[in-house]
């Protein structure tokens, strides 16, 4: 265990993920007490042995129904949430309890991000290349438009947290991005959404790889950066990263400065990534959306020297010694079980050739004896987590609660 600095507690929401098992490693590592905030008793995070104490949330209870006595009770002088869900709950709430800051962006950034519309029309302003967007609005002729367009496209909707409680109250399951391949299929994914008239976007699917830019922007302007490209994703056809690795930041740097200066017209403050897909052949970048919390591959900047958790806890405590990084390692993250699933998939794919299944196979399998790789959850100096993970897997399986 690293030594008490004497810092104030950080209060960490969301650590059944393994971003909230990163931000509690990371801050901990750091000399920072943390509280760990778990939905269950097997929260990963909550096992960490950087872990001061673990609580768990209560059921269905409002944040500002219960946080402000955790506050008080332990001295935090910070709260970091994870889910998205969280940070428009805490947007809500003052930007501080007390003298614990909280680090949720007001509403007004918040809509802007979660708003893919007006994000893809900042970027445009911006100079950053789009997909080709349409909304389909209840009442469109959509035979025809699905004709008129190119395939593969991905719909995705414009703001996923205000369509959660109206999916499900539809009976609708939410689905963070799905691809239609021709405007029958196109159609038939629309018409599922007929019941609430309202429809996700309908984007061009663009060539490349998986690239992300991510920043702490501290009065307009970025304080750490770090970026990575995509090397497997779950599921292959898009989603999210089960094998990325670290990407100097020599290189991409006009794009890099546009990731800055789009956050800037935003107003953002915090911690962020730029999504991209990048073509290296034309060398062009299309922008997917703007991550406004800490994202899925925090793991692989976390473990590469970019410890973006510990920059927000500073930015919000104040008066901490510590040196952010101004360069990192090359290295590779893998998010296991996500990974597995997706070789799954592609050995049962009947339009995949042998050979490609076969290489497939043969990647998995070698990559678990790179010296340059880590893994989301699984870490020799603190093994606790994965079994926590695997009790979790297994309770739920059997049904056994929480």
């Amino acid at each position: 265990m690293t030594r008490d600095r004497g810092l104030p507690p950080a209060i960490v929401l969301g650590v059944d993920s393994s971003i909230g098992l990163t931000v509690v490693r990371e801050l901990g590592a750091h000399g920072v007490p943390v509280i760990a905030a778990g939905r269950s008793r097997w929260s990963i995070g909550g096992h960490s042995r950087y872990t001061r104490q673990h609580i768990l949330r209560p059921r269905g209870v409002p944040l500002a129904d219960w946080l402000p006595e955790v506050v008080a009770a332990s001295g935090a002088g910070a709260v970091i949430p994870i889910s998205e869900a969280d940070l428009l709950e805490l947007a809500d709430m003052p930007p501080a309890i007390g003298g614990c800051r909280i680090a949720s962006p007001r509403h007004e950034q918040l809509d802007l991000v979660l708003d893919k519309l007006n994000t893809l029309a900042r970027a445009r302003e911006t100079g950053i290349e789009v997909p080709d967007t349409w909304q389909p609005l209840a009442g469109q002729d959509f035979e025809a438009k699905a004709a008129d367009i190119a395939y593969p496209v991905i719909l995705k909707w414009s703001d996923p947290p205000a369509m959660w409680e109206r999916l499900e109250a539809a009976g609708i399951g939410f689905e963070k991005a799905e691809r239609a391949d021709g405007a029958e299929a196109l159609v038939a994914i629309l018409r599922r959404y007929d019941p609430l008239g309202v429809y996700p976007l309908v984007q061009s699917w663009c060539q490349g790889y998986g690239f992300g830019q991510m920043l702490m922007m501290e009065g307009g302007r970025a304080t750490l950066r770090f970026q990575h490209e995509r090397l497997r994703e779950y599921p292959a056809s898009g989603g999210i990263s089960t094998l990325c690795r670290s990407v100097p930041l020599s290189d991409h740097r006009a794009q890099m400065e546009k990731s800055e200066a789009l956050l800037r017209a935003i107003g953002w403050e915090g911690p962020a990534m730029v999504e991209y897909r990048h073509d290296a052949a034309s060398g062009r970048y299309w922008l997917m959306e703007v991550n406004g919390r800490l994202w899925g591959s925090l793991p692989l900047a976390s473990q590469s020297g970019a410890h973006f958790a510990f920059a927000l806890y500073r930015s919000l405590v104040g008066g901490v010694a510590g040196q952010l990084a101004s360069g990192y390692r090359d290295h590779r993250a893998r998010y296991v079980l996500p990974d597995t699933k997706r070789l799954v998939d592609q050995l049962r794919a009947k339009d995949l050739p042998a050979g490609e299944k076969l290489r497939e196979l043969t990647t998995y399998a070698a990559d678990f004896f790179r010296f340059d790789t880590g893994y989301y959850v699984a870490k020799f100096s603190d093994p606790v987590p994965t079994l926590a993970d695997l009790a979790g897997i297994i309770a739920r399986l059997l049904g056994s609660g929480s």
